[in-house]
């Protein structure tokens, strides 16, 4: 009998060291992220990548995006630099303006870094060229502040989608401001797709208008001397010279040099950045349109954005494409509390479309259907003002995003 007590007794303690381990090793599992993949990986930081001219004839322009993408982070997260408990880290890479590089940094980022994202670039043909690679790879790319139609259009994939104006939406209000029955126009613009296509959304607004475009004129992205083009211009006697360009090396002073206005043709433009609007003190009275000013948004993110900016560089102001910096980071923000983190390119995809966000500029819209970003623009008179040194953009009136979607072209 004590025998068999023993037994029992025995068997009894295996039992319970038996449920005990599997009762700690169930603990144990429940409590390794190790374990856990999904729970791993969203603890892993989001990481994007900024591709921009850094150097080159778009310097400005990168330095602007990159100031307000910086800024526009800080203020979707609240400063914690964080979104559904996932550190943000962005990497920046310069390409050169020129798409053979650029195609070789974002490959880079992608394959190196393992961004979850791509931003940019200041070129349109760079970003062109890196447009495949959103695909290959499955990962969003926000297109800012890149223009051409043929980002959301002709060479569209699923994975792109523009947080800046399309040429369209340019010309649209390009046209507005001069275009109507009986006008004739001249345009001038770089030769490569931003200039062709904004000609070309240019030309179709302002012909629905009545207007006539007597000569599309199309001189060197890197030019200097523009006089045989301006000739050209002047012998074609149009009313109107509509201008589309972009980079430092504006034709402006050759335009004022040889006297345009002088022989009754008036010039229209979008109003640039503050370096160029410097340039421009020959076209004061002008009217035409642009994409940003600073004091022309009244809302509390672009009081916002004026404010810290001129706290954290110096006094300056934000600039024409800080505002569309701003806004690429707000949308990637808000794309990832609706997925709850989740980078994952389909599902951002499905949040994206046809999502609405508050920016700087207003509520700007991916549409569905081309992923274009339906957004206000301006439509200005250049005057000068007591205490600034270029002539600034003063408000005729904004136009609505309903006023500028742009035709779908993909």
């Amino acid at each position: 009998m004590n025998v068999f007590r023993g037994k029992v007794a025995l068997l009894g303690l295996l039992i319970f060291m038996l449920i005990f381990t599997a009762a700690c090793s169930s603990d144990q599992t429940k409590g390794d992220p190790k374990d856990d993949g999904k729970k791993a990986e969203n603890l892993e930081p989001i990481k994007i990548g900024v591709l921009a001219s850094t150097t080159g004839a778009l310097e400005s322009y990168g330095k602007q995006t990159l100031r307000g993408f910086e800024l526009g982070l800080e203020y979707a997260t609240e400063g914690t630099m964080e979104v559904e408990g996932r550190k943000i880290e962005f990497f920046v890479e310069d390409t050169e303006t020129k798409p053979e590089v650029a195609v070789q940094k974002a490959t880079k980022l992608l394959e190196e870094d393992k961004v979850d994202f791509l931003v940019g670039s200041s070129s349109s043909a760079d970003t062109l060229a890196v447009l495949p690679l959103a695909e290959e790879y499955q990962k969003i790319m926000i297109v800012e502040p890149a223009a051409a139609d043929s980002i959301t259009g002709s060479e569209f994939n699923k994975y792109i989608f523009r947080s800046a104006r399309n040429s369209s939406q340019d010309a649209v209000a390009g046209a507005a401001a001069i275009a109507k029955k009986g006008v004739k126009i001249a345009t001038l613009a770089p030769d490569y797709s931003f200039g062709r296509d904004g000609v070309a959304a240019f030309t179709e607004a302002a012909k629905k208008l009545g207007a006539e475009i007597v000569l599309e004129e199309y001189a060197d992205p890197a030019a200097t001397d523009f006089t045989s083009n301006i000739q050209k211009i002047i012998e074609a006697k149009p009313d109107y010279l509509f201008v589309v360009w972009a980079g430092a090396n504006s034709p402006w002073g050759q335009i004022s040099d040889m006297k345009l206005q002088d022989k009754g043709i008036k010039i229209s433009t979008g109003a640039p950045d503050i370096a160029a609007l410097a340039t421009m003190e020959p076209l004061v009275g002008m009217e035409g349109f642009t994409v940003y000013y600073h004091d022309l948004p009244k809302n509390e993110i672009n009081d916002w954005l004026v404010a810290e900016h001129k706290k954290k560089f110096n006094g300056e102001v934000p600039d024409l494409f800080t505002p569309g910096g701003m806004s690429a980071a707000i949308s990637i923000v808000e794309a990832l509390k609706k997925t709850k983190g989740d980078a994952d390119g389909d599902k951002l995809i499905e949040v994206m479309e046809g999502m609405s966000f508050e920016t700087p500029k207003g509520k700007m819209t991916y549409r569905p259907e081309d992923h274009q970003a339906l957004q206000a623009l301006y439509a200005i008179r250049l005057e000068k003002k007591e205490g600034v040194a270029y002539p600034i953009p003063v408000l005729i009136r904004e136009l609505t995003p309903e006023e500028t979607t742009p035709p779908v072209r993909n």
